[in-house]
């Protein structure tokens, strides 16, 4: 399907793991398609400029564009907030996260992109071979965060250089192995609600960090 409905509506559907619930991965897993834009707009966290008009995810000849558009009913933040560098252990709060490959035989070997409501961010190299998580990697990416008190709504905008993930030429058919992840909610772990767009369904390990059963982003024109 071409990606134009917001990240929320599909946030909505993901399956949210809870202990004890067992799913089971079909294949093929998910997949989803972004348009091509040739005019590189600017980056905002508003749904309704003309950066995302049509589409809440897109690409262009140099960087990948994706919005996440979040409700909520109570905030979980790391404050004060620090936009300024790298934030570790991010995802001990309200956040979103998207991980991207573009390796389909080493697997195990992708990115990591994270943007809470305040914009507090960490971009992460990940490397499931040498149990590594490299936040000293620097993929030079654009986001965004904001919150709308009034409606009760969050919001994270990402833009990400094409080259910081892949050495290969992006173009239209080009296909990256992928996932979108929403954790929210107070409390610790086992209160709080861990969603995925592409269930990984596994017990007894980190439910994000399964490249296995990961979906896949497509780029048309």
């Amino acid at each position: 399907m071409i990606f134009t409905k917001s990240l929320s509506l599909m946030l909505l559907a993901l399956t949210l793991a809870f202990a004890g619930e067992v799913c089971e991965v079909a294949n093929p897993t998910a997949s989803f398609s972004i348009p091509h834009v040739a005019k590189a707009p600017d980056l905002n966290t508003n749904p309704n400029s003309e950066t995302w008009s049509h589409v809440r995810g897109f690409w262009t000849d140099s960087d990948l564009y994706l919005l996440f558009i979040s409700p909520y009913n109570h905030l979980n933040l790391w404050l004060p907030a620090d936009n300024s560098k790298d934030r570790l252990k991010l995802w001990d709060r309200d956040v979103v996260e998207f991980f991207l490959g573009d390796d389909w035989t080493d697997i195990k070997h992708y990115r990591e992109f994270e943007i809470a409501p305040t914009g507090d961010w960490v971009d992460l190299a990940i490397d499931l071979n040498k149990d590594s998580y490299d936040a000293n990697w620097d993929s030079g990416w654009q986001r965004q965060g904001r919150i709308d008190e009034n409606n009760h709504v969050w919001y994270a905008a990402a833009r990400v250089s094409l080259k910081s993930v892949s050495e290969k030429p992006v173009k239209p058919a080009t296909k990256w192995r992928a996932n979108l992840y929403r954790i929210d909610g107070l409390g610790a772990d086992p209160v709080r609600h861990f969603l995925c767009w592409q269930p990984t369904c596994v017990v007894n390990r980190d439910p994000n960090h399964v490249p296995e059963h990961f979906g896949t982003l497509i780029f048309v024109q």
